[in-house]
């Protein structure tokens, strides 16, 4: 199994087009070791051929642009990504189907609470009729691995981690089960998988017995510490607001992640996090806790 990580940022990137933080402003006149980020989005195959997109971000053209293996080349139109599967509807995970729409019609895999959201409060889909179209493949959030028969040899595993529907969602302060999702992905061949969840907003027992069983975990590296916006001096909302876990304190994501022997990467990470700063201390505590931070093009073989 291919993991290709097209995106590794949060909502807005890195540096953000209007943010003048320590960390964007540092990138910008080069005082900052870092690197550029688009927004988070990773594309799995079990064959090296077909791909599977998971979410699809305002960044989506880029990223296939600068990923040969996305463009095959095989007809006039052509694309390797042979489906779409979304883990929540937040914008930053859905308008890129937006920039698919010259294809063919899309299967779209995702909860009933998402395509909710996608017909209501943000709707894409009815917009998208007037393009390609999505076939709508519902996942039970709560339910067993399934197959994707346009994405041969993987079996997806649905996982329900807690976190926030979007501002413009039916039930934004009425979660439902399905809201948010996280995936175990395993390569049926050789029985690896990885574990993604780029939000997630705490801690379940399914969840840890996802993690537990998955060879490669990617999760939630969003914000460094829960009132990480204030202290920056961007906003005023915490971390659990949003509905994610920071990495430092008690509780958070590198406690967290310290049973867990195997491969370990943060995605998803926002540009307020110092660990954007490769010289920073908080980069070093997570080298030192043997956690990978992911960048755009990275790539796992599973």
């Amino acid at each position: 199994m291919k993991v290709r990580v097209l995106g590794s940022g949060a909502g807005g990137g890195f540096p953000q087009w209007n943010c003048n933080c320590d960390n964007c402003a540092g990138f910008r006149n080069g005082t900052l070791r870092g690197q550029a980020r688009t927004q988070s989005s990773i594309a799995v195959s079990g064959n090296g051929t077909d791909w599977l997109l998971i979410n699809a971000s305002p960044d989506i053209a880029s990223q296939l642009q600068a990923w040969p293996e996305g463009q095959p080349g095989r007809h006039k139109r052509d694309t390797a990504i042979q489906a779409v599967m979304l883990m929540d509807s937040q914008i930053d995970h859905t308008t890129g189907l937006l920039s698919l729409r010259e294809g063919q019609r899309l299967p779209l895999y995702c909860s009933s609470q998402v395509r909710e959201d996608l017909n209501k409060g943000f709707p894409l889909e009815p917009m998208l009729e007037f393009y390609c179209g999505l076939e709508h493949r519902a996942i039970d959030p709560d339910g067993k691995p399934f197959s994707v028969p346009e994405v041969p040899g993987l079996s997806v595993e649905p996982v329900p981690i807690p976190g926030k529907a979007p501002p413009y969602s039916p039930h934004r302060n009425d979660p439902h089960l399905g809201d948010n999702i996280a995936v175990r992905i395993s390569d049926l061949n050789s029985g690896s998988s990885v574990f993604y969840a780029p939000g997630m907003g705490g801690y379940t027992e399914q969840v840890r017995e996802a993690m537990t069983q998955s060879d490669c975990l990617m999760v939630d590296g969003t914000f460094w510490r829960e009132d990480e916006m204030l202290w920056r001096g961007v906003g005023d909302k915490h971390a659990a607001d949003m509905g994610h876990l920071p990495q430092s304190g008690a509780g958070g994501m590198i406690e967290l992640l310290a049973d867990f022997p195997q491969r370990k990467c943060l995605i998803h990470i926002n540009n307020t996090n110092p660990i954007l700063d490769e010289d920073s201390a908080e980069r070093a505590t997570l080298t030192a806790a043997g956690i990978e931070v992911c960048h755009d093009g990275m790539e796992i073989a599973l």
